[in-house]
């Protein structure tokens, strides 16, 4: 396959990269997970990366994952996949059905909707709270003052197994007092995990002590 060259320097230069910023931070670089973000690339792409030894993937639609995955999944039993985009509750049942990690938590009604069918399925997923750190209108997430009172919500009235934050910051911005806010919130709520920082400013969302980074074009190339 063509591509597959392109898509293993990629990952072997992101890796590199990855390593670089987190011991310019006094952090192990096995502590940060990166992230393939595969969202409108066709599955032979994803499977390039596999070959190249990725094995976590996130996508933003769950009906995108579904025509993706499930042959992907079968075949590589270790891949994982993490939702990172925002999740209407009436996709809940296919969402726990075929991902692995919900990173998009917002809102009570979605936190109620996940319980429900992790419980009927059987299946215990891992989830973050989605923050809007920035306070932008468009986007998805919990208002960071408001985020204390969810999180607690999530555990105590729907016992969500809670692994961490992520957000987005605000385009444009510089992204590390976001970061750094973020940080804050995980960490006074006992929470280990942080997915933030993308293609442009991972290496920043690093030092801030990202755990996840998600990452699309830097090793898939720019979207369809």
């Amino acid at each position: 396959m063509s591509e597959s060259p392109s898509i293993a320097e990629n990952l072997a230069a992101l890796h590199r990269r990855i390593a670089a910023a987190a011991r310019a931070a006094g952090r192990d670089p096995a502590a940060v997970t990166l992230v393939a973000v595969s969202k409108t690339h066709p599955a032979a792409l994803v499977e390039s990366a596999l070959a190249a030894g990725q094995r976590v993937f996130g996508e933003n639609r769950v009906q995108e994952a579904q025509a993706k995955y499930p042959a992907l999944k079968a075949r590589f039993g270790e891949l994982k996949l993490h939702l990172i985009g925002p999740l209407q509750t009436n996709k809940a049942k296919d969402a726990v059905s075929l991902f692995d990690v919900i990173e998009t938590v917002d809102r009570p009604k979605l936190a109620e909707a996940l319980a429900k069918e992790m419980a009927r399925q059987r299946r215990t997923l891992d989830c973050f709270i989605e923050i809007n750190i920035g306070g932008e209108p468009q986007k998805s997430g919990v208002a960071p003052e408001a985020a204390d009172a969810f999180i607690a919500e999530c555990r105590a009235r729907w016992k969500l197994n809670l692994r961490g934050l992520m957000c987005i910051p605000p385009e444009g911005s510089d992204p590390t007092p976001y970061f750094k806010q973020l940080a804050a919130i995980a960490q006074r709520n006992g929470l280990a995990e942080l997915s933030m920082g993308m293609s442009a400013d991972f290496e920043q969302a690093i030092a801030c002590g990202a755990t996840l980074v998600r990452v699309g074009t830097a090793i898939f190339g720019k979207r369809n």
